[in-house]
C-alpha cells in the first residue's frame, strides 16, 4: 500500500473511532471485535452476536461501523492483499435457502450464477470464494425476517447454520425486536440464542453522551461553509426531532 493510501486509511480509522463513542455502538464494536478474535481459535461452532432493537435505534449504523473498523484493521495488517474481510447482506424477505445464498453471491459479484445452478451449487461457490478470500466477519441485517415458527424460516435457519459451520467467520446479526419476532422459537431458536451474545439498542437520553454523538457525527461532515459546533448547539432540538433515535439523526 502506498504511503498516501496508508495515511488516508489511518485518518479514516481514527474518524470512525470518534463516531463509535456512543456507549451502545461502542459496545457492539467491542463485542464484535472480541468475538472475532476468540473465534480465530475455534474449529467448530463459533460464538456470534445479535443486535436487537426498535426502528432507527442505530442497529445498521452499529453494524456498518463494526464492518468499517474491522476492514481497516485487516487492510492495515495485510496491505495490498486481495482479502475480503467483511461480508454484509440482508436476510431476504419471504426467504429461502437459495435466496440467502444468492444474497452472498450478489455481494461477492459472482458472475457465473444462473437459474440452472441449484441451491447446493450456489452455496458451494459462495463458501469457496469466502474461504479463499479469508472472510472472517459476516453481517446479516434484517434477521427478524427469519421466523423459526414457520417452515420457510426453519429452512432458512438451517441454511444459515450451514454457512456458520463451514465458514471460519464470526456472524453478527441485527433485527427489529428479534426476541418477539419468532427468531428464538423452537429448538433452532434456542440453539441460536445459546451461542450468541444479545445486545439491545434503544433511544439515547438527552445527556452528555447524546451531545458527544452529535459532535462526532458533525465532525464527519465535509461542508465548505459549515461552522463547527452548529449542530452541537442544536443538540436539544435534534433530540426533540429524532426522539433520541440515532438512525434518524443523519437525516
Amino acid at each position: 500500500m502506498q504511503r498516501d493510501a496508508y495515511d488516508e486509511a489511518r485518518i479514516a480509522y481514527h474518524s470512525e473511532l470518534q463516531v463509535v463513542r456512543a456507549s451502545t455502538v461502542k459496545e457492539i464494536a467491542h463485542q464484535g471485535r472480541l468475538l472475532t478474535l476468540l473465534n480465530q481459535r475455534e474449529h467448530g461452532a463459533r460464538r456470534g452476536l445479535i443486535v436487537s432493537g426498535e426502528w432507527t435505534t442505530g442497529k445498521t449504523t452499529a453494524l456498518k461501523q463494526l464492518a468499517r473498523l474491522h476492514e481497516l484493521r485487516v487492510r492495515q495488517r495485510y496491505p495490498g492483499s486481495d482479502r475480503i474481510p467483511v461480508v454484509y447482506i440482508t436476510a431476504p424477505p419471504r426467504g429461502s435457502p437459495r435466496k440467502l445464498a444468492m444474497e452472498f453471491a450478489r455481494f461477492l459479484g459472482l458472475p457465473l450464477i444462473t437459474p440452472r445452478h441449484n441451491t447446493t451449487d450456489v452455496t458451494s461457490a459462495v463458501c469457496q470464494v469466502l474461504i479463499e478470500a479469508r472472510t472472517d466477519l459476516v453481517l446479516v441485517d434484517e434477521i427478524h425476517l427469519m421466523n423459526h415458527a414457520t417452515i420457510a424460516g426453519e429452512e432458512l435457519s438451517d441454511h444459515l447454520k450451514y454457512f456458520t459451520e463451514h465458514l471460519p467467520a464470526t456472524f453478527v446479526y441485527a433485527g427489529i425486536n428479534v426476541e418477539h419476532s419468532g427468531l428464538f422459537a423452537g429448538i433452532r431458536g434456542s440453539r441460536l440464542a445459546g451461542r450468541c451474545v444479545l445486545i439491545r439498542t434503544g433511544p439515547f437520553p438527552l445527556n452528555a453522551e447524546w451531545r458527544s454523538l452529535v459532535a462526532s457525527l458533525e465532525g464527519t461532515l465535509r461542508l465548505h461553509q459549515h461552522e463547527p459546533g452548529t449542530l452541537v448547539r442544536m443538540s436539544k432540538y435534534l433530540h426533540q426531532r429524532t426522539g433520541g433515535m440515532i438512525g434518524s439523526l443523519p437525516a
